[in-house]
């Protein structure tokens, strides 16, 4: 048995009793009472002007696509180190992925070449903020004004995160959030469409009912609802809303005890940087990252196989990351790079991800165990 695993799901201690009182209302699917407390929450939270629960953030980027009028022959730009759902969400219309390489420090989009990928058939930007750290929203969102461009966030990892004390997911027209179980405010699965652009706002929520004006009907805005637009459905039950709101309840403490981890281990590693045995994150200073992720950037290839290989003989879980997407079969296929991808394929090779769960003394002992190895 695994002695510390990669992930371990964090629980309040209020997230049964939500469930419960879910049913006890009698109201288990979706949209109800937990759905908009979440919602509303977020919206505080993020400064958004609409957020709308999704069953995931996969569903959410998929909205995105929808929302954005993406068609066949359309270009998204976007990272090639990420994970699927960012590209799919667009293939599924009929897009064509245009990736460009990431930068060294927080191996997120590199802005500085995404002019360069623009052609008259570019509709979107999407920047991901790699382990809750952001993008560089200033030089992105200026390019996009430039250019005519929409710019939706990939926040997956973003929650409680912020750039320039904006919230990532709020800078762009558009923004999609995970409550992942291996996120810091779970639902098991789970996501949040946040809409920055109110020109979004209506469209949204017909997408999300199956392309119908439920949500206008219920709010007494017409008389009958109807089928109006594409869609599907995209919204989460009461039981997920009924968990996610004892994660958001406790945001704030569940946030500083991550960090609190992910600290003891920049601290523990410096040593082990300064003898070049390995580079720790980067975070710029306007950003204030959500600790949701670790990771160490290691030599070579072999010595990150060899890492992981001891700390599993230790029954301790570590992982690599994305294997870039540029790269796999479907994104040789549907995709197309723009320039060098020396960086993102250098990085996918030498990246480990380290154990990062509300726990007593786990970073202390994966270090421990890391300083024998290397």
């Amino acid at each position: 048995m695994t002695k510390i695993p990669f992930n371990k799901p964090h629980m309040t201690g209020k997230e049964l009793w939500n469930i419960a009182k879910a049913h006890a209302n009698g109201h288990l699917a979706g949209d109800g009472m937990f759905t908009r407390q979440c919602q509303a929450w977020l919206e505080t939270r993020t400064g958004s002007r609409k957020a709308l629960l999704t069953h995931s953030c996969t569903a959410a980027l998929e909205m995105a696509a929808i929302l954005a009028d993406i068609g066949p022959g359309d270009e998204v730009i976007m990272p090639s180190y990420t994970f699927v759902s960012t590209a799919n969400a667009f293939v599924l219309r009929g897009a064509v992925t245009v990736f460009v390489d990431i930068r060294p420090d927080t191996l997120n989009i590199d802005e500085r070449l995404i002019e360069s990928a623009i052609t008259d058939r570019t509709k979107a930007i999407v920047p991901v903020h790699y382990a809750g750290v952001g993008c560089d929203m200033e030089a992105i969102m200026a390019i996009a004004k430039q250019y005519g461009l929409l710019v939706i966030e990939d926040a997956a990892q973003g929650i409680m995160g912020s750039y320039r004390n904006c919230s990532l997911g709020s800078i762009g027209h558009m923004g999609a959030l995970s409550f992942h179980e291996t996120k810091n405010i779970i639902s098991g699965e789970g996501g949040a469409l946040l809409i920055n652009d109110p020109v979004y706002s209506e469209r949204a929520e017909i997408i999300r009912e199956k392309g119908t004006n439920r949500s206008l009907f219920f709010r007494g805005e017409v008389d009958k609802y109807t089928w109006v637009d594409i869609g599907s459905s995209f919204l989460p039950s009461e039981l997920v809303a009924a968990f996610m709101q004892a994660q958001m309840d406790e945001a704030d403490s569940i946030t500083a005890r991550r960090l609190s981890m992910w600290d003891t281990y920049h601290q523990e590693l410096v040593g082990l940087e300064a003898a070049g045995q390995l580079r720790r994150p980067i975070v710029p200073h306007d950003c204030q990252h959500n600790a949701h992720m670790y990771y160490i950037i290691l030599p070579d290839y072999s010595v990150r196989t060899r890492l992981i290989e001891r700390l599993k003989a230790c029954n301790i879980h570590s992982v690599f990351h994305y294997v870039p997407l540029h790269s796999s079969p479907m994104g040789l296929k549907v995709g197309r790079t723009i320039g060098s991808m020396a960086v993102t394929e250098d990085m996918s090779e030498r990246l480990l991800r380290l154990p990062l769960w509300i726990g007593e003394g786990i970073a202390e002992e994966v270090v421990k165990t890391i300083r024998e190895v290397l």
